[in-house]
């Protein structure tokens, strides 16, 4: 046994630590660096806003002592080198990649408005921009912060998650059990698991039979049964039952760790929004040195002096630069995933987020989205003159008491409710796949799917393939004594689900491997606009394909390993629940809870967010298109100037509209 090499304390920071590899660190380097940046910027930019004469004037104060100007190029220096620092630096590297956008647009406008007022401190004509500048990088630093905050805000859900694995395990040694650290365990260690345990690690089980409830991490309501080589996930939460399991992958490696890294891998893919935002920059870039050139070129050729063409030309430079471009997608990117996150929408895709808005089409998988997946025991039919109804509930319920499985719980709920008392049953036998066996005051008594009798060539008079749910027999002696039917119930939010949609525009299918009967039932409750029946798993991608050769934007929701390549195919992939790890591989967006409402919110909440990135982008722009004209003197013949300062404030005007703009976005996930 190696030696504990771990703090034996820290093994949920460890645990933590490991979620996302190693760029979580670089990450979490770069958010502390920019909000460092930005607090010290902000602080010295105190000074140079109360040094600037212009706004002295405007504030109706004086501070005025021999050398400020130099005090106030010294600070503005120092903000403009530290704070400007991560801008010049991606100036450098966008231009060396060819790859021209915000960083460049940026760095020119600060570069500008520096050595233009140094310039003026040392004896140049005109009004120094000291204070925009510093505005300018103070806001653009914070808009960055938000920016990587975002990023990592998401994966914080899923961190929790992991911190909330146990710190312990039991570990099997030569016939004792040891309690040791978890970050101990090795590969193939063999481990004890206790009733009403976490898995700790992911593991296969070797000896033992017990319901694990996933629901935590795959959203599957019902517990799932676990015996020798059944797979166990990290996290999952132990039945009744004692397991033995042998560790198959820790840390890193481990199932949650895989969720965690697909989330933050997704959220450093930027959008196609985000994109148009740098493209948008990319063309303001182009405008500004173009426009500061034709406005030098034009005012000189008019006559006026130098140092006037020179002004316009800066003032154009750094009006450019519109401080509400540099927070329009980043403050919405921060709000809307920090929001989704809380609410349990976890966005492995912004684009495809985005796009939720195009969606014309939804497709419901049927299992556990719209149904809660547990069932409720709707009839129970005698078929011998034997045994009465309450007595063959009875009978099933003395051997059904030993399983865990959603069929038993069912029986036994209507056992309870019938004040019926439960009999001793001796010789209790799982038949996997098919049922359950054993002896109840010397009777012999199975209860069974309807793949037993199949399998032992039993035929009945009465066949219920048409139920619209699960069918149990009851054999007495080998006989068929009678039968038991389940339901599946819809989920309480199911109809509003529907409603929300069809008021939204958007057409709702049914997808089920389930009859037509079946289908038909769960449709019509529902209200919906049609079904699918009888479609094989693998069959659910060729569904999607036809409908999107109709020319529909298709979202497909699934939970399961066989949804996979249909959620891949779908326009927007939503995995219910998280499914299984294959469903949360392919899908766009994962649904941590399985509240089919939540997806009629998310794709509400896409349409929410796109608007806002837009509407800010136009205010961003808008600004531009306004003030760039009226910067370069276009209208100077009619004493109307836009001088450096008064860019300023309508600058300030539409970051402070961009950001409020934002904010609001909270109010839109219900």
């Amino acid at each position: 046994m190696e030696h504990n090499h771990h703090h034996p304390d820290n093994h949920n920071d460890h645990q933590a630590e490991h979620v996302g590899g190693g760029h979580d660190k670089h990450a979490g380097h770069n958010v502390s660096d920019f909000r460092k940046r930005f607090i010290i910027c902000t602080l010295v930019s105190t000074p140079v806003l109360a040094l600037s004469h212009m706004l002295q004037l405007w504030l109706g104060f004086e501070l005025i002592f021999p050398g400020d100007k130099y005090i106030l190029a010294l600070l503005s220096t120092f903000i403009f080198v530290y704070g400007g620092y991560p801008f010049l630096k991606g100036l450098y590297d966008e231009v060396k990649d060819k790859a021209i956008g915000m960083m460049t647009l940026i760095g020119v406008a600060i570069s500008v408005a520096w050595a233009y007022s140094v310039a003026v401190t040392f004896g140049l004509q005109g009004m120094d921009f000291y204070w925009e500048m510093a505005t300018l990088i103070d806001i653009m630093l914070i808009g960055h912060y938000f920016e990587m905050k975002s990023v990592m805000g998401a994966s914080r859900s899923l961190e929790l998650l992991v911190k909330m694995m146990p710190s312990t395990a039991h570990l099997m040694q030569h016939n004792s059990i040891e309690e040791v650290n978890v970050s101990q365990l090795q590969k193939d260690d063999l481990i004890m698991l206790k009733p009403g345990e976490k898995v700790p690690v992911d593991g296969i089980v070797l000896e033992g039979e017990s319901y694990l409830d996933e629901s935590m991490l795959t959203g599957e309501s019902k517990p799932v049964k676990k015996e020798k080589d059944s797979k166990v996930i990290g996290g999952a939460v132990n039945g009744n039952g004692s397991l033995t399991i042998k560790v198959v992958s820790t840390g890193k490696d481990s199932y949650l760790n895989k969720v965690v890294k697909l989330v933050e891998d997704a959220q450093k893919v930027k959008s196609k929004t985000q994109n148009f935002a740098d493209r948008a920059a990319k063309v303001l870039t182009f405008v500004a040195l173009g426009g500061g050139l034709i406005t030098l070129t034009a005012w000189l050729l008019l006559g006026f002096p130098f140092v006037f063409a020179l002004e316009r030309m800066v003032t154009v430079m750094v009006i450019s630069c519109p401080h509400a471009l540099g927070l329009a997608v980043p403050l919405v990117v921060a709000i809307s995933t920090s929001v989704s996150a809380q609410k349990g929408l976890l966005i492995r895709n912004r684009t495809a987020f985005e796009n939720a808005r195009l969606i014309t089409t939804i497709i419901f998988d049927k299992t556990g989205t719209l149904t809660k997946g547990t069932h409720q025991m709707q009839e129970i039919k005698a078929l011998t003159p034997d045994f009465n109804e309450k007595e063959l509930l009875r009978l099933a319920s003395g051997i059904e008491q030993h399983s865990e499985h959603y069929i038993a719980t069912g029986l036994l709920k209507k056992v309870k409710e019938l004040n019926i008392p439960i009999p001793k049953s001796e010789k209790f036998n799982y038949l996997p796949g098919k049922g359950l066996e054993g002896i109840v005051e010397g009777k012999n008594i199975k209860v069974v799917g309807p793949n037993y009798l199949k399998e032992q060539y039993i035929s009945i008079t009465e066949t219920k393939d048409e139920f619209t749910g699960t069918v149990v027999y009851v054999l007495i002696d080998k006989a068929v004594a009678g039968y038991f039917t389940f339901s599946d119930q819809l989920r309480e939010n199911s109809f509003e689900t529907i409603q929300l949609l069809k008021a939204a525009g958007i057409k709702n299918l049914l997808l089920t491997g389930d009859n037509e009967k079946v289908a038909k039932k769960v449709s019509d409750e529902l209200n919906m606009d049609g079904f699918l029946a009888n479609v094989l798993p693998h069959n659910k991608l060729e569904k999607v394909k036809e409908l999107q050769e109709k020319g529909e934007f298709v979202a497909m929701t699934g939970d399961g390993v066989n949804d996979a390549p249909a959620l891949a195919q779908a326009d927007v992939g939503i995995a219910v629940g998280s499914g299984t790890d294959v469903a949360a591989e392919t899908a766009d967006i994962i649904l941590v809870n399985s509240d089919p409402k939540d997806i009629a919110n998310l794709i509400l909440f896409g349409r929410a967010t796109y608007n806002k990135m837009i509407q800010n982008l136009w205010w961003a722009a808008g600004y531009n298109i306004l003030a760039i004209p009226l910067a370069a003197g276009v209208l100077y013949q009619w004493g109307i100037m836009l001088s450096p300062a008064i860019g300023a404030v309508l600058m300030s005007l539409s970051t402070i509209v961009v950001a409020i703009n934002a904010q609001l976005l909270k109010t839109k996930l219900a």
